[in-house]
């Protein structure tokens, strides 16, 4: 087994799921371009805004990809290529893309709110408010985590600071080009690239060197101001462009295994248990992440990208499409540190780190590209680069979904309660205020990087209940749930496995507070989970309305 045949068989098996898996997906939620989407029907220039597809594809793409599908998969390789492989293409295909076309479709059928919404609405308000608070609390930690990430990047790479702001003005003429100058789309992308590829040019010339705390303080002023202007001028553009970076490295690297044709050096299956990271199973799916399913794609397909859906049959490409796309990522990094001799893989790994791992991998590939003349420095720079912009992608894509659920869990049922008493909560301002204030906190507090271990669970967590909602809403359709069942009750065997695991191996340690949090979201799982349970088993008599239902921006 080589890098071409992984390459190719994932391609192939991916090509086959999005054509008939995805069919069987659109049939099942009968998706009809007749019905108009919240993006036209509720549309305000600020949240609810429709973006074409291509474009709608990159904030997407942009917004789930990050580092997940790249660091999750180079460590995971530690067990062995063949487990990894496996799981990034099964997982991909009848996981994690049912995962993220049902998470969008199911949200837009109910004005584009989010899984909380759906869990109110099928299982109850109790289930909405825990699972409204426990995605809040994980994007705090999202926020503060890679606030942290990305100013250790500003600081020891400015050059990469410089491009990031330039970036983000390159986005801005776009968003103007395409939304207030009505610009051809091929033409204003073709102008948007050119700046792109000028401001890492000007980056290199002109790099910015500033303290890691004023960094940090810039780029919380900068995730508030993100979080609250229209998605039209910043946060679609940049994702939009910002794709492009990625879908560079990502057919780079692999046209370049087929220039390299990789050995697969690792060996196929290593061992049960790695250090540091645990037994196969659930280590594994755990740790793989983004690269098979990630709980947070839900909080992005129901947050801004189901907002911005022009029709329903764009959900697609967007959702199951972008998630196969970022399994082909997966599997790219995955060969990158396969092609690698175990012992030079582990070296690097354990002195520079995962990304280090895979820059240095796909800069091989790029180098032996013959026309493109990329030098192992200069593809290993790019690659880094990448990788460094969408961490700041989901940096504020995850400020913008923190504020989404900090506001939905105030929506009053205005049938009900006076719309007085709640407005200054669903207030955006407000909102993002309390979000970044947390965010802030939990970024000086110096803690923020000890509960990284119980994130991995908690996203895969997230996946779970977001099955869940979604087991539920297909029940109430009378349509055979299985598709989102089977996958549902896998992802709560394997975050309840890991978390028992971390409440026992914290407490055992000492560590007292990362053993409650595993407690807590143990508890929150089981709790929801009997909870739907009684739904499937008993059924339920009344769905309440969502035209009761009011946003206030």
């Amino acid at each position: 087994m080589n890098g071409i045949e992984l390459v190719l068989i994932a391609f192939i098996l991916y090509f086959i799921a999005y054509r008939f898996y995805g069919n069987y997906l659109i049939k099942k939620f009968k998706v009809n371009n007749q019905n108009i989407t919240p993006s036209h029907s509720l549309y305000d220039g600020v949240d609810y805004v429709p973006a074409k597809a291509p474009v709608l594809l990159g904030h997407h793409f942009a917004s789930i990809a990050g580092a997940g599908p790249i660091v999750g998969p180079v460590i995971a390789a530690g067990f062995g290529w063949l487990p990894v492989y496996l799981w990034i293409v099964l997982g991909a295909i009848f996981i994690g893309g049912v995962h993220d076309f049902s998470s969008i479709i199911a949200s837009v059928r109910h004005k584009s709110k989010s899984i909380g919404f759906i869990i109110e609405t099928y299982i109850g308000l109790n289930g909405k408010r825990l699972f409204l608070l426990f995605a809040w609390a994980t994007l705090i930690l999202v926020i503060a985590v890679f606030t942290i990430i990305v100013s250790d990047t500003f600081t020891h790479i400015p050059s990469v600071a410089t491009s990031s702001m330039l970036f983000m003005i390159s986005a801005i003429i776009f968003g103007i080009l395409i939304y207030r100058v009505k610009l051809n789309l091929v033409i204003a992308t073709f102008i948007g690239l050119i700046l792109m590829a000028l401001s890492i040019y000007l980056g290199n010339l002109y790099p910015i060197q500033l303290d890691k705390n004023i960094w940090q303080l810039i780029l919380l002023a900068y995730i508030f101001i993100a979080s609250i202007t229209p998605v039209w001028i910043l946060l679609q553009p940049r994702d939009y462009l910002n794709s492009y970076l990625l879908y560079a490295v990502l057919f780079g690297g692999l046209i370049g295994v087929f220039f390299t044709n990789p050995s697969v050096n690792l060996p196929a299956f290593n061992t049960f248990n790695l250090d540091k990271v645990g037994f196969l199973f659930p280590a594994l799916f755990v740790t793989v992440a983004c690269g098979a399913i990630s709980g947070f794609h839900s909080l992005v397909g129901s947050g801004t990208t189901a907002k911005q859906l022009n029709k329903e049959t764009d959900a697609r490409i967007v959702g199951y499409g972008g998630m196969l796309i970022e399994g082909l990522l997966a599997v790219l990094s995955l060969v990158a540190v396969a092609s690698m001799i175990n012992d030079e893989f582990i070296q690097i790994l354990k002195s520079k780190g995962a990304v280090a791992a895979f820059s240095t991998g796909v800069a091989r590939f790029l180098n032996s590209i013959p026309f493109l003349g990329i030098s192992i420095e200069t593809g290993q720079t790019f690659s880094a680069l990448a990788v460094s912009a969408f961490a700041l992608t989901s940096l504020d894509t995850a400020t913008r979904l923190a504020r989404y659920m900090f506001q939905e869990f105030f929506e009053m049922n205005i049938k009900k309660e006076k719309k007085e008493s709640k407005l200054i909560f669903q207030n955006r301002y407000f909102a993002t205020t309390i979000t970044v204030l947390f965010g802030a906190a939990l970024t000086f507090s110096g803690q923020s990087m000890s509960i990284w271990p119980v994130f991995g669970s908690a996203n895969q967590l997230l996946a779970a209940l977001a099955l869940l909602a979604l087991t539920v809403y297909v029940a109430y359709l009378k349509e055979s749930k299985s598709f989102v069942l089977i996958p549902m009750l896998f992802m709560f065997s394997v975050t309840l496995t890991a978390l028992g695991m971390l409440i026992y191996t914290n407490f055992v340690q000492s560590n007292y507070v990362l053993s409650f949090i595993s407690l807590l979201l143990f508890g929150l799982a089981v709790m929801l989970g009997l909870k739907a349970y009684q739904v499937l088993v008993n059924g339920k008599k009344e769905v309440q309305s969502i035209e009761e239902y009011e946003v206030v921006n």
